[in-house]
């Protein structure tokens, strides 16, 4: 199973739109591209996936351990020709000093050559050190190829090679100039996903014939081959049950909200969900539905579209009102509250929850977060109740009206206030908190259980009124 680690000095240097790049360039040759994100990160993964045409999945060390990440990778990547693992941050940055989760630990992990991608920006003979030292930094691990990055031209290039080839034994297998045809448009939280661009698929076979052009993909590939084979492991929670009966679970997936891990939705299908997507900026009407998952997105760049919605607005606050099983984050939690303020502007959204939420230009909440459930989670307490999660929010609460139970005590983060996040109303949780779908913390299986549980009491109630009428006749 080749595979190979795209991963940087520092971040902004340039890997996701290589990593882009290179997956859509490969996949137009019809090599099997199979990528995968290491951290919680959702926009990058839907470049990937649309450059591959494969979904890409998440490798993070806070919420999975070693044997799942070796799983995540051997399982999704057993019948693809090469995987291809796009890096977070610097090749040895991580959360603590040892670099227990960094790059470098899960290309360790993986036993993954490391295809190390520079910004060359302003520097020619200074590139030989900066190589030489990561090299010796760790010894053991395999950085196999270089590309260079934002090259200045031609001569620059000739400089960089030449003085690479003198100092070092890494190979150069690309030299990419600086170009605005490969510039991805940001916002406050990274690229803009790749649902909300008009020209998405004109914006990736751009960016594929331009790599291709500066990068020897056929290097790449062969780096990728020294990579060790590595076995599937057996996990639990990735057993199949049948159920003989699917619960309708809609996902509320469009321009507005798209931050879902494509294992999380694999995992509702294998606990026995039918997954019902909707549209909530362009659906008039809410399904009949069992349950309703909202994730995480930009609910403020779409509020003008999803504040005139009303139908289905009105029909989602009323289906709350009547106890239907709701999880929401973060975006899905701004959704459901009163009003979005944002640039000077009001838009008023579901209203199903008595609170609003407003725009700030830095981070409310950026980073993993540790959670301990309390007695008032509407899921019950699993385990010893510890949740391993992460959260990325520039929205905060505002005017929370009435007293509310929340499902969980914030021990590393921000949540949603007084260290509380999770709040509970009727069959509703909502949180800035993304939660991931793993060994750890089986979320899905525990929601759809909560749903079946709901459902249960609800045909209870029917008959019992059914039976209390026949009476009455």
């Amino acid at each position: 199973m080749p595979h190979v680690l795209i991963s940087a000095a520092h971040k902004s240097s340039g890997k996701t739109t290589l990593s882009i790049g290179l997956s859509a360039a490969l996949s137009r040759l019809g090599q099997r591209v199979q990528t995968f994100k290491k951290g919680p990160d959702y926009i990058d993964p839907l470049w990937l996936h649309q450059a591959s045409q494969r979904p890409c999945h998440n490798l993070d060390f806070y919420t999975m351990s070693h044997a799942e990440i070796v799983h995540y990778v051997a399982h999704y990547g057993q019948n693809a020709d090469m995987c291809l693992i796009e890096g977070n941050k610097g090749l040895y940055d991580g959360v603590d000093i040892e670099g227990s989760n960094s790059n470098a630990a899960l290309a360790h992990l993986l036993g993954s050559p490391v295809i190390l991608v520079l910004d060359t920006q302003g520097i020619t003979r200074g590139i030989a050190p900066l190589l030489l030292g990561y090299q010796a930094f760790d010894p053991q691990l395999h950085i196999a190829g270089v590309i260079l990055n934002k090259v200045g031209g031609a001569r620059h290039e000739q400089k960089l090679r030449a003085v690479i080839e003198r100092y070092t034994s890494i190979p150069v297998v690309g030299a990419v100039q600086r170009d605005p045809r490969l510039d991805i448009d940001e916002r406050h939280l990274g690229l803009i996903p790749s649902t909300e661009l008009m020209h998405t698929e004109e914006k990736i076979n751009e960016i594929a014939e331009l790599i291709s052009q500066q990068v020897d993909l056929s290097a790449c590939m062969n780096i990728a081959a020294q990579a060790p084979a590595l076995l599937p492991v057996k996990l639990a929670q990735t057993e199949a049950v049948f159920y003989p009966e699917k619960l309708r679970i809609g996902v509320i997936r469009d321009s507005a909200f798209n931050f879902y891990y494509a294992s999380d939705l694999e995992a509702l299908e294998r606990n026995g969900a039918e997954l019902i997507f909707i549209d909530a900026v362009r659906d008039s009407h809410l399904p009949l539905l069992d349950g309703l998952f909202i994730g995480g997105g930009f609910p403020e760049t779409n509020g003008q579209l999803l504040a005139a919605n009303y139908s289905f607005k009105e029909e989602l606050r009323q289906a709350i009102e009547n106890d239907l099983p709701v999880y929401a984050e973060c975006g899905g939690l701004m959704y459901l509250g009163r009003y979005i303020y944002w640039c000077d502007e009001k838009m008023k959204m579901v209203g199903a929850l008595p609170y609003n939420t407003v725009m700030e230009n830095k981070p409310q909440g950026r980073g993993y977060v540790k959670l301990q459930e309390t007695a008032y989670h509407p899921w019950g307490i699993t385990g010893n109740g510890e949740v391993y999660a992460h959260e990325f929010h520039h929205s905060r609460i505002i005017h929370l009206d009435g007293h509310f139970n929340f499902a969980y005590r914030v021990q590393r983060g921000s949540g949603m206030i007084n260290q509380q996040d999770g709040l509970v109303y009727r069959n509703t949780l909502v949180n800035y908190a993304h939660l991931r779908d793993v060994e750890a913390n089986p979320w899905t299986k525990r929601f759809l259980h909560f749903v079946r549980n709901c459902r249960l009491n609800q045909n209870q109630t029917l008959l019992q009124n059914d039976r209390k009428s026949l009476c009455l006749k």
